[in-house]
């Protein structure tokens, strides 16, 4: 089976209020047709169907202070649960403490060790690149345990062939904030579709969307409501692409933020776990309660060690 990890920085389960939460404000026809008609919110968890299961789960991890970037992507990525042997949430960046857990015991590195192939799906354009070799810029937990299993990073050129995405999907941004005027410009079901195509030749896959944190972080509430819309049609161009038999679509966060604009600050909320795929397969995680019960459950449908 193959296993896309669409990851959602900075997305809880919040209150079914329009004046503060986009999820509620935001038009989702496609998402909310294979939720029942609810909308991702605190009230819409838990939810089982045929193709999807929506749970609640605790990013807090029994540690107190609000959940931060580093761990919370960290514990994903590896199913410890970081934030109780070091005794405090982290982030942005990852500090040495958190980046020694991400080294040799990722989804990344398991998964190579098992003789599989795994990418994170993200094109980076060369002032990233120019911003990590000048040490201006840190890795974040998700590059830095790709880059540490000895995975390069898809760049610029993969951008342009076509083997790795944008980060805001479209490749809108790489027009208009990184100035590449020729850079190719998708529509959400389209860029879905080129999603799905691309995960289709890895075992294990992992995209990373940080708009939705960035917009929490800015209360930007018409911002953030557009790019829900966004993901709306990048989830119907990808499901409709994918084996429901065989693939598994994973959509997680690592903590709360943007559901809220009423604070510029993470929250505390839990934060979705959605699964679209077989039965069977969804079932693998209807134990997980935290963040540090994914990875685990990954492991055991690739027969991960």
């Amino acid at each position: 089976m193959k296993i896309l990890f669409l990851f959602l920085d900075g997305i809880g389960l919040g209150e079914d209020n329009p004046e503060i939460n986009p999820f509620v404000r935001a038009n989702m026809p496609y998402l909310e047709s294979l939720l029942g008609g609810k909308k991702i919110t605190k009230s819409a968890a838990p939810f089982e169907s045929d193709v999807a299961t929506l749970k609640a789960i605790d990013p807090s991890l029994g540690v107190k202070g609000l959940p931060q970037s580093a761990t919370g992507q960290a514990v994903l990525l590896t199913g410890i649960n970081i934030p109780a042997e070091l005794g405090y949430h982290y982030g942005p960046k990852p500090n040495p403490e958190v980046a020694q857990y991400l080294n040799g015991h990722t989804i990344f590195s398991k998964t190579l060790n098992a003789g599989k192939k795994t990418a994170l799906l993200n094109a980076y354009p060369p002032r990233y690149f120019d911003g990590i070799d000048s040490g201006k810029r840190l890795y974040s937990s998700i590059p830095l345990a790709l880059t540490n299993a000895g995975v390069p990073l898809f760049t610029e050129k993969d951008y342009y062939a076509g083997n790795a995405l944008s980060a805001d999907f479209t490749g809108e941004g790489w027009r208009t904030f990184l100035g590449f005027k020729d850079a190719p410009l998708f529509d959400p079901e389209s860029a879905g579709s080129n999603l799905a195509n691309l995960a289709s030749q890895y075992d294990f896959s992992f995209f990373e969307y940080w708009a939705s944190d960035y917009a929490g972080h800015k209360q930007d509430m018409p911002w953030a409501v557009k790019q829900l819309e966004i993901l709306d049609g990048v989830l119907k161009g990808l499901l409709s692409k994918s084996d429901c038999q065989s693939d598994l679509l994973l959509i997680t966060s690592d903590h709360g933020n943007m559901e809220d604009l009423g604070t510029r600050k993470h929250t505390s909320a839990n934060v979705p776990l959605l699964l679209f795929g077989d039965k069977k397969n969804r079932d693998v995680f209807s134990n997980v309660l935290d963040l540090a019960g994914i990875a685990p459950a990954i492991f055991n449908l690739l027969k991960l060690n």
